[in-house]
């Protein structure tokens, strides 16, 4: 990467992409990490899923039940929620939800052939000023998003 690769993106110029009636996000896309705001509302599911490398989920607005392996948790407003690398995980929205979702790109090698079949799907969407290669955010076939 490069000076000349360097870009400054405002959340207010970027698309809102509608995945379902329940979930609409905001991507911006770079190398090897996503970052997504993403929109749930009330009820939204996001099915059972793993990825390859770790991902945070802050709310900033409303809340969310999770299930990462056997463990529920309750992540509300101002709360961050870390799921670890190869962690199998689905999330409810218990309220309208607006979440930041981080996600780095798997390492290398063989693990990163582990991503989910939703991770693989979201790969090369068309980003302004960025190239997408680590994928991830919200699965395009479901009412939910990877947050």
């Amino acid at each position: 990467m490069t000076a000349s690769d360097a870009a400054v993106h405002r959340w207010s110029d970027l698309r809102l992409e509608k995945v379902t009636e329940m979930v609409s996000r905001k991507v911006i896309a770079g190398d090897r990490q996503t970052l997504i705001q993403a929109y749930l509302k009330r009820g939204a599911q996001i099915p059972r899923h793993a990825r390859a490398a770790d991902r945070l989920v802050y709310v900033l607005q409303g809340a969310l039940r999770c299930r990462v392996e056997a463990r529920e948790i309750a992540v509300r407003e101002g709360e961050v929620l870390h799921v670890p690398a190869g962690a199998r995980h689905q999330a409810e929205a218990v309220d309208d939800t607006f979440a930041l979702v981080a996600l780095a790109s798997a390492p290398p090698g063989p693990a990163a052939g582990s991503a989910s079949g939703s991770d693989r799907a979201s790969r090369g969407r068309a980003r302004p000023r960025t190239r997408r290669t680590g994928g991830g955010g919200v699965p395009s076939s479901t009412a939910g998003s990877d947050a």
